[in-house]
C-alpha cells in the first residue's frame, strides 16, 4: 500500500473512532454486563420504511385533494400503525442486558470469536435481535420472557497481538421492518492473536540434553521421535513427512534419535531475516513443528527467555510470548491489534 493511501485510512480510522466515542453507549457494571437505557437507543426508518411513509403521504394528498373520507381514514390508519411499529421497534431494545466474553486464541487470519450473551430481563418477548459488525451476519435471536442465549461473533484478524472488542453493536427491525433501531453496548473482552505460521522454516537449534532418556527395552530408543528439520541431501526417503508434503510445507524429514534425548531451542538470534515479522513468523512455524515432538523445547527472544519445557501448555505460552513481542521495543510489549 502506498504512503497516501496508508494515510488515508489511518484518517478514516481515526474519525471513525472520534465519531464512535461521541456515541452514547451502555455502560458495564460492576458484574461486567451493560444494560441498554433509553437514552442509549438509537432508530431511523429502513428504505422500507421510507417507502411505507412516501405512500402515506401520497394518500393523503389524494384523499384531500379529492375530499375522499374514506382515504384520509385508511391514510391515518396507516400512520398510526406505523407509530406503534416505531414504539416497538424502539422497545424492544430497551433494558436488554449484554454481556460479552472472549473466545480462544487464534492465529492471524483466522477470524476470533467472542461470546455474547443476551439476556431478557423482562417479562415479554424480544424478537429480531441481530448482532452488527461481525463477518457473518448471523440468523436473528428470538429471546422468551426472562430468557437468555449466547450468540457468536466473528471478527476478521489481521496481524498478531491483542484483539479488543470495545463496544457491540445490537439492532432490531421489529415489527415489519419499518424502522431500525440500534444501541451500543460496551465491552471489556479482548483476545489474544498469535503470530500467522510460515509455511517452511529452517530448523532449529538442537542441544544435548542435559539428562538422558529412561532406557527403553527391546531397542525402542532409537525410534524415538525428536522432532522435524528440513531436507538434506542424501536423507533416506523412509524419513520423509509426506503429510507436510502434501500441505505444501516442502520436504520435511522426521528425526529419529536413540536414548539420549535433545533440547531444541527456537532461538530468534538463530534466523537472519530482516523482516521482524516474517522472522516472528519463522519462529512460529518452528514451535509448532517441534511442539509435535516428544522433545523439551525453549523460546529465546531479546529480552525474555522461556526455559525447556514440553506439552500444550509451554506452547501456547510461547506462541502468547511471540504475539506480544515488540520487535523495536526491548522485549515483550503489548503489539495491539488496529
Amino acid at each position: 500500500m502506498s504512503a497516501t493511501g496508508a494515510g488515508g485510512g489511518g484518517f478514516r480510522a481515526n474519525l471513525q473512532r472520534r465519531l464512535q466515542d461521541l456515541l452514547r453507549k451502555a455502560p458495564l457494571d460492576a458484574d461486567g454486563i451493560a444494560r441498554i437505557a433509553a437514552a442509549q437507543i438509537y432508530i431511523m426508518p429502513t428504505p422500507t420504511g421510507l417507502l411505507y411513509a412516501i405512500a402515506a403521504f401520497t394518500m393523503l394528498m389524494g384523499s384531500l385533494n379529492y375530499q375522499n373520507n374514506l382515504g384520509l381514514m385508511f391514510t391515518f390508519f396507516l400512520v398510526a400503525v406505523g407509530l406503534v411499529a416505531m414504539h416497538h421497534c424502539w422497545f424492544n431494545l430497551l433494558g436488554l442486558a449484554v454481556q460479552v466474553r472472549p473466545g480462544p486464541a487464534v492465529f492471524a487470519g483466522t477470524p476470533a470469536q467472542f461470546e455474547v450473551t443476551l439476556h431478557n430481563t423482562r417479562a415479554a418477548a424480544r424478537f429480531d435481535l441481530r448482532l452488527a459488525g461481525g463477518i457473518d451476519p448471523g440468523t436473528p435471536v428470538c429471546l422468551n420472557a426472562r430468557d437468555q442465549q449466547m450468540v457468536l461473533l466473528g471478527l476478521p484478524t489481521r496481524r498478531r497481538g491483542l484483539l479488543a472488542l470495545p463496544a457491540v453493536e445490537l439492532e432490531t427491525r421489529h415489527p415489519m421492518h419499518l424502522f431500525r433501531a440500534w444501541s451500543y453496548a460496551q465491552s471489556g473482552a479482548q483476545t489474544l492473536v498469535y503470530p500467522r505460521p510460515a509455511a517452511t522454516a529452517p530448523a532449529p537449534v538442537q542441544d544435548q540434553g542435559q539428562a538422558r532418556r529412561p532406557a527403553q527395552r527391546g531397542g525402542e530408543g532409537r525410534d524415538d521421535y525428536l522432532g522435524p528439520r528440513e531436507y538434506r541431501y542424501g536423507d533416506s526417503p523412509r524419513h520423509l513427512d509426506w503429510k507436510a508434503l502434501a500441505r505444501e510445507r516442502g520436504l520435511i524429514v522426521k528425526q529419529f534419535g536413540g536414548e539420549e534425548g535433545l533440547d531444541v531451542w527456537i532461538d530468534w538470534a538463530q534466523l537472519s531475516t530482516p523482516d521482524p515479522e516474517l522472522r516472528i513468523s519463522l519462529l512460529t512455524r518452528q514451535l509448532l513443528d517441534t511442539a509435535r515432538s516428544q522433545v523439551r523445547f525453549g523460546l529465546r527472544l531479546p529480552g525474555r527467555e522461556l526455559p525447556l519445557d514440553r506439552g500444550q501448555i509451554h506452547l501456547q505460552q510461547c506462541l502468547a510470548a511471540l504475539a506480544l513481542f515488540n520487535p523495536g521495543g526491548d522485549g515483550i510489549g503489548n503489539h495491539g491489534q488496529a
